[in-house]
């Protein structure tokens, strides 16, 4: 069962939202995962729920329209002081995210914080 973090962590902007709104129509479950290897790995990568399995060590960081945004336990620890804010750009999203093929991508941006 994956650890819930203190305080959320995570937010969205507009564009996000709608970017999450329109999966949500084709995908109705679905869940965040942001780990901290390299090539898709660095990337907010989005997923059916139900075709994700969350290890123990992931951590529960905030819900973002709805849809929960869990961190690999590595990252969090190297993290738990940065607010992410997930934004979207144009591109391809990492290969097994949902946003791909849809010529944007979601993309974090970080702020450090005090906590």
């Amino acid at each position: 069962m994956p650890i819930i973090a203190p305080r959320s962590m995570v937010s969205a902007t507009e564009a996000a939202l709608e970017l999450i709104a329109e999966i949500r129509r084709d995908h109705p479950d679905i869940l965040f995962h942001q780990s901290g290897g390299c090539c898709d790995g660095s990337s907010p990568m989005c997923y059916p729920a139900d075709d994700f399995l969350l290890a123990d060590h992931d951590v529960l960081i905030g819900h973002i329209g709805g849809t929960p945004f869990y961190i690999g336990g590595q990252q969090y620890e190297a993290w738990k002081h940065t607010d992410l804010l997930i934004d979207v750009v144009a591109g391809r999203g990492g290969m097994f995210s949902l946003d791909n093929g849809r010529e944007r991508r979601f993309l974090v941006r970080s702020m450090i914080c005090r906590a």
